[in-house]
């Protein structure tokens, strides 16, 4: 039980050891190293009012923590003060320390940074603004309540943003510091399009810089920026003003450092930290930032490490790094401003003093940067800082009060273009060496092309415009040619990696041209490079072709019909005219009768007379004969009729829509022709190489395949690309549309092909911030209301009402025997046909003529056969008569000789006595045959063929038959 009571009580006390110790505040001691005695005293005053603000502000550190100081004077001996840290701060377990910057000097606490940084101990600088210090693999361990001289670059592109320069000469010294400057200024302005037009970097402790401020002379830029130390910036101002450099249109901004300097010109604006050598608020804003970090470490400040005790003490201490990271979050507002820091541990926020020299040389303040406008008063954390307020009142070198323009005021500008026409016409230099203008009202002027080292004479659209705009702009300009002849594109050069732009664009890039006036396409890729003025004329693309000439001209009658319709037309014709006969033929009321019919009162519809009546009918000519009669035959007469009315109106329309208002046809229909997207081996079509149509046709996503045919197509020119589309080399260009709307009002064999695509606009280039760009393009839109532009266009690119070629498809056109020579030939075709039909119907005449005449000759054989037939029937049977008669007779005369006789035998017997018919009759008389015809039998044509003694002659006699007989006439 003893025991036990005896361990009970021995850990009691033990509990309660453990408390007491525990319950007691842990010191936390601040180093420093001051440049005096009064600093050190103004820093165990901040040190002792952070353990009243602990009560004061009931902090959750007032019973854990209790902050204490010790400091030293910094010497200027940097080994010294390495070791005064060692020997007199490290004993005494500082946490951290404050730094300041030695006696009667500026040297920086280089030696405490590094001593301290060895150990992880943590630094606060509150006068080192070397740039050095931001190099946190030199210096891990510091920070600092001021920045370094570097962050006035900051200030410097906020005043030129302000003020509205682009260029400037940039002026530093050739060290770390230097460099240092330049490089943050580079970062800053790049992204504001502020352009150092020439860096002038110069060595250090010199005692003249004449050599190196006079190249200052020739640089277009009047904003000098210096960054230099105070010794040097009074050589620099000394050879500036031998020079004339801070004269009248000259700015001058300056460092702090170099604004020191005791000869610094009236007019230069230098800058001034607020409260930058005010060393106390430094130390009170370095102790608080100290207070505010072990805030944060309240929960952790019982568990931190000692600090190292010594220079020999090798273990690495964790605590600091720590300590640094909490030290770097700190967002207060402090007595020099609001406190912030980056992760290198420069401060951020700070506040700057603008300070002008005015006439009276006294230092003005004109501005402030960063921060709050005094009074700072209480700030929100998450609040931005207003950058810039300057003021307008500033004197300016010169004594001058209207700011600058910053720029020299070149009134010579090199003016680069190319031959585009209309745009720019280049033509030979005359003889008398002076340039002729080409129109009523427009300039010529000279142009070199260096690339022969000939002078020609431009002129064109283009050279008006810069005529009227040097006129209202007041300066001078010399032109030349563009080197390689091309617009510009950014590519490889020489094999190499790295890309550049060529043409005029490079030239402008290269500073050997002010202006590029052409028509030069704005478009992104050169907008990226260099300036544009408004658009002097908005365009778009177009497609230029050959106009497609018709095959034959001859058959230009016939297009208002197809082929098949024609066929239709003339196989009607000829079934109806076949039909009309037959109805006409088999109908009982038709005209129809046997040819050659006596009692015929008007010749049949035969099938001759149905086909003249259908094409009469369908040619609209009158029909006088072989008509139809029947019924069924005229319906189907009337019913063609309204066909050919029908059919011929249709004719008339499409003749005067294929005719009068017929053109010649582009071979393409647009940029969606399918003959561009996929084109066949014998259809080119091209743009111009390094133009801004292939960067457009480049970067269309949907056009890369019309992009790759055309690449290795490209012409170097327009021209010469136009001169093979003429010459049919060439199916497709693809070009601005006014120069191909000019090219098509000049040449009828040419014509654009669908709407304008890919419209944009043509400008002005300059170089990337360049003070002519405002004037430039105020003068094209002085131009543009004046109604200037509207008169070029009328001059050099609407030229319609001069050209000779037809008008377009919206108006007709007059007839000409191109149009109408197939109707001629028609005609002339059917003489040719008619003469070569008589011919046929004179031969086919003839032969029928034998054919009927041999009929006619079997005919009248046969005709008298018959009538010989005939003949001796009825002689027969007048032989008959005959016979009876005399028997008749003779028996009436026996009668009357009997009765004579018996009567009077006494009379006398007559002397002479007549013979008989039947006596006369014998074999050697001559028959009745031998007599011609009675009158009476001639009306019909019979041939008489004398006998004698009963044969038959060989001749013959044709009666009545005119073809033998020509002396024949019926009386």
């Amino acid at each position: 039980m003893g025991s036990l009571l005896l361990i009970t009580t021995v850990g009691s006390l033990c509990s309660i050891l453990l408390i007491t110790v525990s319950s007691e505040p842990k010191t936390i001691m601040l180093g420093a190293s001051l440049s005096s005695e009064r600093h050190q005293f103004h820093f165990k005053i901040a040190v002792d009012k952070l353990n009243e603000r602990l009560i004061r502000d009931n902090s959750v550190l007032k019973d854990n923590v209790q902050f204490n100081a010790t400091s030293i004077l910094m010497d200027g001996n940097p080994i010294r003060s390495a070791l005064d840290v060692c020997d007199r701060l490290l004993t005494e377990r500082v946490y951290t320390v404050v730094a300041s910057h030695p006696n009667s000097s500026n040297h920086a606490p280089i030696s405490v940074s590094y001593t301290c940084g060895y150990y992880q101990i943590p630094v606060i600088g509150v006068s080192a603004r070397d740039s050095a210090f931001s190099d946190v693999n030199v210096h891990k361990m510091f920070l600092r309540t001021v920045p370094p001289y570097s962050h006035q670059a900051d200030v410097w592109v906020a005043m030129l943003e302000h003020l509205g320069w682009k260029h400037v000469v940039f002026i530093y010294s050739a060290d770390e510091e230097g460099r240092t400057v330049l490089s943050r200024f580079q970062t800053l302005a790049e992204p504001k399009e502020i352009k150092i037009d020439r860096t002038i970097k110069y060595l250090p402790g010199e005692a003249n810089y004449t050599d190196d401020l006079q190249q200052i002379h020739g640089l277009e830029s009047r904003v000098i920026l210096l960054s230099a130390a105070t010794d040097d910036a009074e050589v620099i101002f000394s050879d500036a003003e031998t020079l004339g450099l801070v004269a009248q249109d000259f700015a001058w901004i300056v460092s702090e450092r170099a604004f020191a300097a005791v000869n610094t010109p009236v007019g230069v604006l230098g800058l001034q930290l607020v409260n930058g050598s005010d060393e106390v608020k430094h130390i009170s804003d370095a102790v608080d930032v100290i207070y505010d970090a072990f805030s944060r470490l309240a929960s952790s400040v019982q568990t931190l490490e000692e600090p190292p005790s010594s220079c020999s003490d090798r273990k690495t201490w964790m605590g600091g790094n720590k300590i640094l990271g909490e030290l770097k979050q700190t967002k207060l507002q402090g007595r020099t401003g609001q406190l912030r820091f980056t992760e290198q541990g420069d401060r951020l926020d700070a506040m700057y003093e603008i300070i002008n020299i005015n006439t009276s040389r006294r230092h003005v303040a004109v501005g402030f940067y960063g921060g709050l406008q005094p009074p700072p008063t209480v700030i929100k954390m998450d609040e931005k800082p207003q950058p810039l307020r300057m003021s307008q009142n500033i004197t300016w070198p010169g004594g001058v009060t209207v700011k600058p323009k910053g720029l020299r005021i070149k009134r010579n500008i090199t003016v680069v273009t190319l031959h585009e026409i209309p745009f720019v016409e280049v033509n030979d230099m005359p003889p008398d060496g002076v340039c002729k203008p080409l129109k009523k009202d427009s300039h010529s002027f000279p142009c070199t092309n260096y690339s022969s080292d000939e002078v020609k004479c431009c002129s064109g659209y283009c050279m008006d415009m810069l005529q009227k705009i040097a006129e209202i702009r007041d300066f001078n300009f010399t032109i030349h040619l563009s080197r390689d002849g091309l617009f510009g594109s950014f590519e490889k050069r020489n094999n190499s990696d790295l890309k550049q732009w060529n043409g005029m664009i490079g030239e402008l890039i290269e500073r050997k041209a002010d202006l590029i006036v052409a028509p030069l396409t704005i478009n992104p890729e050169r907008a990226a490079f260099i300036d544009f003025t408004k658009p002097f004329k908005y365009q778009g693309l177009n497609i230029l072709v050959k106009k497609t000439q018709k095959d034959s001209s001859l058959a230009s009658f016939l297009q208002p019909f197809q082929d098949t319709l024609w066929i239709l037309v003339g196989l009607s014709v000829h079934v109806v005219a076949l039909v009309l006969y037959l109805l006409d033929r088999f109908s009982p009321f038709g005209r129809f009768k046997l040819a050659k019919s006596e009692d015929t009162e008007e010749d049949a519809l035969n099938l001759s007379s149905a086909m003249w009546f259908s094409w009469g009918v369908l040619l609209n000519s009158g029909i006088g004969e072989g008509t139809p009669r029947s019924f069924s035959a005229r319906v189907l007469g009337m019913v063609w009729a309204g066909f050919a009315m029908i059919i011929v109106a249709s004719y008339t329309a499409n003749l005067a829509a294929f005719l009068v208002l017929d053109r010649p046809e582009a071979r393409i229909s647009g940029i969606d022709d399918p003959r561009l997207r996929n084109p066949n081996e014998n259809f080119r079509y091209a743009t111009v190489k390094d133009s801004a149509v292939e960067m457009y046709f480049k970067r269309q996503v949907e056009l890369s395949t019309m992009y790759r045919n055309m690449e290795d197509k490209n012409y170097m020119n327009a021209a010469s690309a136009i001169e093979a589309v003429r010459k049919g080399d060439l199916q497709a260009f693809i070009w601005d549309s006014p120069r191909l709307e000019y090219e098509a009002a000049n040449d009828c064999d040419l014509t654009t092909a669908g709407d304008l695509f890919g419209r944009s606009g043509l400008g002005i280039g300059l170089r990337k911030n360049s003070h002519w760009t405002h004037p430039v393009s105020l003068a094209v839109l002085e131009l543009h209301e004046s109604g200037f532009m509207e008169e070029l266009d009328n001059r050099w690119i609407l030229v319609d009402s001069k050209s000779q070629c037809p008008e377009g498809n919206s108006a007709p056109a007059t007839l000409g025997l191109t149009n109408m020579a197939g109707v001629f030939m028609m005609v002339a075709g059917g003489i040719v046909a008619g003469v070569l039909l008589i011919f046929v119907e004179i031969a086919y005449k003839r032969h029928r003529g034998l054919k009927e005449k041999e009929l006619e000759l079997a005919r009248n054989a046969a005709d008298r056969w018959r009538g010989n037939i005939e003949k001796r029937r009825t002689l027969r049977q007048t032989l008959q008569k005959q016979r009876e008669e005399q028997m008749r007779a003779s028996n009436a005369l026996q009668n009357k000789h009997q009765e004579a006789v018996t009567e009077g035998n006494n009379m006398p017997t007559p002397p002479y006595r007549r013979p008989s018919l039947i006596e006369a009759t014998g074999s050697n008389a001559l028959g009745p045959a031998h007599f011609p015809p009675p009158i009476g039998q001639r009306a019909s044509p019979t041939q008489y063929t004398p006998t004698h003694g009963g044969v038959r002659s060989g001749r013959t006699v044709t009666w009545h038959n005119p073809a033998h007989n020509p002396d024949f006439s019926v009386i």
